[in-house]
Formats: structure tokens, C-alpha cells, sequence
């Protein structure tokens, strides 16, 4: 697993990011997929989060996991989340892209496989996030409201922030079509975050950039967002890549915990 250096730096929170290696899935799906839809062996993905848990020192049941939809929902993990029926949470985690805690021992994580994975800290409030943003939830500002209800739901000043933004596809392999280029346009995006191959003239979205400026544009200070440097469709070896293998194939997780003995 990989760790962001400025979030390893503090003893209050905990935080992943899982690669292939280290499970029992095979194939597309080799080894240490932790996605449970898309398509791999049930039994393989428990017994891969079950391998991940062990090694974060939480409980399987303590790890929360949305299921993702392109869209803008967030969900807080809260006291009264916890008092809900195994199928209750399940139920409320379904469409949800970003999940919000301020709870200790509670391991929070997205599953991405080129999408752009965000880890949100707040060390004055003690609050986490973990964000999925595609091309979708970044065009329609995710990661931004994720910020705009942290400082709604905890008092957040965004300036406090911590932000880490794993491996993602990179620019160069992230062609797309004339909509989506549209899209970003429509939304107000600088055009500084795209530009046309001139052998191919296709266009190239850089989500990255993207979402660190609606991150800046919400008061985040940009020198305390720290970047993977990561492109998960060049080094599919390592991480995960639908691009690359298509999308019946494995994901990994980027998540985060507050450590209960050191939360204030």
C-alpha cells in the first residue's frame, strides 16, 4: 500500500492506498481486486477486504465503501448511520460518491480504476472524506460541494484542509470526445485543463488540474494538495486501469480512519 507523505506525517489518521498485489483474485482481477461490482468472485473480494482490514487493525464491518454512480451524493458516516441495519447501510450507501465521518476507527475508502480518487483531512475539526470523481463528478464540481458540506456540517474553514489526489489516468492517456470537452466548457472550467493531439486531433482532459481548481475555487490552499504523480493507465501493472483492461476488471481502494487513541 502507498501513503501520501503529508497525511503520513500525522499520528491522528490512518490512510491507504491499495495496489494489485497482495490477494487471491485472478485475472483481469489479479490479485488484490477489492471492488465488489465488477464482476470478479464475491468470495475473493471478502477475503481480500478482509486481508486489507487485518492490516489496517479494523474491524471487517468498519470499512465503508459507497456504491459509486458518476454522480454528486455525499454521505456522512455518523452515529446514527451506525445504529442502522446491515441492509439499511447498505441501502444508503447506493449512488453515493463521497463519504464524509467524523468518527474514530471508522476506515472510509472509494474503489477507482481511473477515476480521480481524493482523501480530504481537516486536523482542526478531525473530520475525513474520500471522494470518487470521474469525468462526470468532476465536471459537476464534486470534490468542491464535498468541501462546501464540510464546512455546512463541521465548520470546516477550507484553508485547514489536507487533500491527497491518488493515481488517476493521466492527461496524455485520457482522450475523450468533443462532448466531454463541451461539458467542461459548459461548466466554466479554465481551457487550460485540455488540449488536441495534433497527430490524432483528439482532445485530452487533465481531471487533476480540473479538480484542484474547483478545489482553489472553494478556498483549499493549493500547496496542501499533494499529488500521487500516479497514471493508472500507464502503470496498470501496479493499479488498476478500465481503460486499459477493461471494465470487467479490478479495482483498488484510496480510504482514510481517525486513529480512536489519538482523536481528540
Amino acid at each position: 500500500m502507498l501513503q501520501f507523505e503529508s497525511f503520513a506525517n500525522d499520528c491522528n489518521i490512518s490512510h491507504f492506498i491499495t495496489t494489485r498485489q497482495g490477494g487471491i483474485s485472478e485475472g483481469n482481477y489479479t490479485s488484490f481486486n477489492l471492488g465488489a461490482y465488477c464482476g470478479d468472485s464475491p468470495d475473493a473480494v471478502r477475503e481480500n477486504r478482509k486481508r486489507l482490514c487485518s492490516a489496517l487493525g479494523v474491524q471487517s464491518t468498519d470499512l465503508y465503501i459507497p456504491l459509486q454512480t458518476h454522480e454528486t451524493e455525499i454521505r456522512i458516516i455518523d452515529e446514527h448511520f451506525l445504529t442502522l441495519s446491515k441492509e439499511e447501510k447498505q441501502n444508503a450507501l447506493k449512488g453515493v460518491d463521497a463519504l464524509l465521518s467524523s468518527l474514530p476507527d471508522i476506515a472510509i475508502a472509494v474503489t477507482t480504476a481511473d477515476c480521480v480518487p481524493l482523501l480530504i483531512y481537516d486536523p482542526i475539526k478531525q473530520v475525513i472524506g474520500a471522494v470518487h470523481a470521474g469525468w462526470r463528478g468532476t465536471v459537476n464540481r464534486l470534490a468542491a460541494k464535498v468541501v462546501e458540506k464540510m464546512v455546512q456540517a463541521y465548520s470546516t474553514t477550507p484553508s485547514d484542509l489536507q487533500i491527497g489526489i491518488g493515481p488517476c489516468i493521466g492527461q496524455d492517456a485520457f482522450e475523450v470526445g468533443e462532448e466531454v470537452v463541451d461539458a467542461f466548457r459548459e461548466a466554466n472550467f479554465p481551457s487550460s485543463i485540455h488540449y488536441y493531439n495534433k497527430l490524432s486531433g483528439k482532445a485530452h482532459i487533465d481531471l487533476i488540474k480540473a479538480n484542484i481548481h474547483q478545489l482553489t475555487e472553494v478556498g483549499v490552499n493549493e500547496q496542501k494538495i499533494e499529488l500521487s504523480g500516479i497514471c493508472t493507465y500507464t502503470q496498470h501493472k501496479t493499479f488498476y486501469s478500465a481503460r486499459r483492461l477493461g471494465i470487467n476488471s479490478g479495482r483498488f481502494l484510496t480510504g482514510i480512519l481517525l486513529n480512536k487513541k489519538n482523536t481528540l
